[in-house]
């Protein structure tokens, strides 16, 4: 480990930490539910990856817009690789979505409006990907992808929205219309959100240095090249 930044050694040890407290909370402090039993303990996980997906498709849409206004390439890298972790935490919100909804509700997956605004939304980001990693380091194609990805931001506000005045299947815990939950089921959720937060953050600093070696191995490659 004596080749990582502080920085970054500081983030291992709050995520090693975070996600150990947070196992505990979610499958020891939190009580069991009644009437779901001990599947809804997945809910803890299950949230704290819609809440990372949810500020990482608002990273990227923030760092799309000042990549056009500036063309910063830490912009792009930035946009890009929350992008990736996006569409994984997205992945992770699904699943465990529907192995909850399979217990709870005995189906894997419905049309319900929150469910394929979610499905649109990964879909959008997954587009984004396939489009971002096609154009390289043109800078001109970039731009495109970053118009793409803020148009496809404009598909998360519906995923919220949907869940509240379209209703589902999916539950609504926090609001007006939310049924709530025990306040230690709430302290578990709020830890297992931060230990995920703390992952996110892990991540993406990784992500990014990676996407740097590779400009800087491609800078090397170039002017070796030409001598």
């Amino acid at each position: 480990m004596d080749h990582l930044s502080g920085t970054t050694k500081l983030l291992l040890a709050l995520t090693f930490l975070s996600m150990v407290i947070a196992l505990y909370a979610a499958f020891f402090y939190a009580p069991t539910e009644r009437e779901m039993g001990h599947v809804q303990r997945i809910f803890y996980f299950h949230m704290g990856s819609v809440w990372v997906a949810t500020v990482a498709f608002i990273v990227v849409f923030i760092a799309s817009i000042q990549y056009l206004r500036k063309e910063s390439r830490f912009s792009d890298i930035l946009a890009y690789s929350s992008a990736e972790l996006g569409v994984v935490f997205l992945t992770i919100t699904i699943i465990t979505g529907s192995i909850w909804a399979r217990h709870s509700w005995n189906t894997w997956w419905t049309w319900d409006p929150q469910l394929t605004t979610t499905f649109i939304l990964w879909v959008l980001y997954v587009a984004y990907l396939v489009l971002r990693s096609a154009i390289g380091h043109d800078s001109k194609k970039a731009r495109f992808a970053a118009v793409f990805a803020i148009v496809a931001f404009l598909d998360l506000p519906l995923v919220y929205v949907s869940a509240r005045v379209m209703r589902g299947i999916s539950p609504v815990v926090f609001g007006g219309r939310g049924g709530g939950i025990h306040p230690k089921m709430m302290v578990a959720l709020v830890v297992c959100m931060a230990s995920c937060s703390f992952l996110f953050l892990l991540l993406l600093r990784q992500r990014m240095d990676l996407e740097r070696m590779q400009d800087e191995l491609s800078l090397l490659t170039t002017e070796r090249l030409k001598t």
